[in-house]
């Protein structure tokens, strides 16, 4: 089991933050062949993959209030931002690295401006169409060309359809491409009122029959479902839980210090993220204050890899500094060591790809040149 002092010799510092991770991350990644995404409000988006030599890699863009991520086995990763919805794709065909040893180059192809609704979780549909969770009319919604967005599904207890967060309407499970459950903070009808229902108030839902599977949960979020099972990061006592929508059982599996908020998993690991709260925030005064204490722990910001089987905290990336909140985390599968364009400067104004497939067309590689 690692421990939060087990770091890599030379943490990695950028714009001023410092990344540390425990001695394994690096091998375990490369391992299971996989790399993370994940987001940093307000202003990063981060991808950690391998190095040439085996070492950590780890890439930043800067993108606005980076929320929910979701990715399939197309090459997509949506993620909805302050204001928008983003669909990046990835360039490179099988066996295509950039100069730089990338084997993953997302692009944005794709960004509907959504507006001020507090997006939390993104699910991507068996069709390629996306599922938004828009906080503050307390729906699911999908984006669309015409309009802001559309409405899809609401709770059943939530009677009004307008602007107001009653219930705190905030994680997605998607199954099979289509959505499966969604977390509430509570069941509240009027604006604000979930706030008073913080420490144990929080439902999941089935969306299919509208019922309330599980209840007394603190400050639910990023329920997902994982080989059949349904788990969720009950954010208010530090705790990941496997659910059992039959009997509404919760079982507590592993505890993470930190308000654990963003979900995956490789096998039998989760990979789930966690935020620092602070001292009279929105995320104090929870259970997780007195567990914090009892651990004899701080909280902290970054990933924790938990073996399922055991409840163990295996594997570790830490990020000190002034962020203090992250919000998801996305496992991207068969990936080394990914990148995506910057939003500004050069690279989004000289990088060019089209259809080489064409009839009539010469093949011509990435403008910057692929290596085959």
């Amino acid at each position: 089991m690692a421990t939060l002092t087990d770091a890599i010799d030379e943490p990695e510092v950028r714009d001023g933050l410092e990344i540390l991770a425990s001695e394994g991350m690096a091998s375990w990644l490369d391992e299971q062949n996989v790399s993370l995404v994940f987001g940093t409000p307000p202003s990063k988006m981060w991808m950690v993959g391998i190095g040439g030599e085996g070492e950590l890699s780890i890439f930043d863009r800067t993108l606005d209030k980076v929320m929910g991520l979701a990715t399939d086995q197309r090459g997509t990763i949506l993620a909805g931002t302050r204001f928008e919805v983003w669909r990046f794709e990835d360039m490179l065909r099988d066996g295509q690295t950039t100069p730089d040893g990338h084997d993953r180059l997302f692009f944005p192809r794709v960004v509907r401006k959504v507006g001020n609704i507090n997006i939390h979780d993104v699910g991507l549909c068996a069709d390629g169409s996306d599922l938004i969770v828009n906080t503050r009319f307390g729906c699911l919604a999908s984006t669309s060309d015409e309009v802001d967005f559309i409405p899809r599904w609401y709770p059943p207890f939530l009677d009004r359809r307008g602007q107001g967060d009653c219930c705190h309407l905030n994680g997605l499970a998607m199954e099979d491409g289509a959505p499966r459950y969604v977390s509430c903070v509570s069941t509240s009808t009027t604006v604000d009122s979930w706030r008073e229902g913080r420490r144990d108030q929080g439902v999941l839902i089935d969306v299919a029959t509208n019922e309330i599977v599980a209840r007394g949960l603190s400050m639910p979020h990023s329920p997902r479902m994982h080989e059949g099972g349904l788990w969720v990061a009950n954010a208010g006592t530090g705790e990941l839980c496997r659910v059992d929508p039959i009997t509404g059982s919760v079982e507590p599996v592993a505890f993470g210090p930190g308000f654990l908020r963003g979900l995956s998993f490789v096998g039998p690991y989760a990979v789930v993220g966690s935020s620092k709260p602070r001292r009279g925030d929105l995320y104090s005064g929870l259970p997780l204050d007195d567990a914090l204490a009892e651990h004899g722990m701080d909280a902290h910001l970054g990933i924790f890899v938990i073996d399922t089987r055991t409840g163990d905290l295996v594997h570790w990336l830490l990020i000190e500094g002034k962020v203090r909140e992250l919000f998801d985390v996305c496992v991207l599968e068969n990936t080394k060591r990914p990148a995506f364009i910057g939003l500004q400067g050069p690279e989004i104004a000289s990088e060019l790809w089209f259809d080489d497939q064409l009839p009539g067309h010469e093949a011509l590689d990435h403008a910057l040149g692929v290596v085959r």
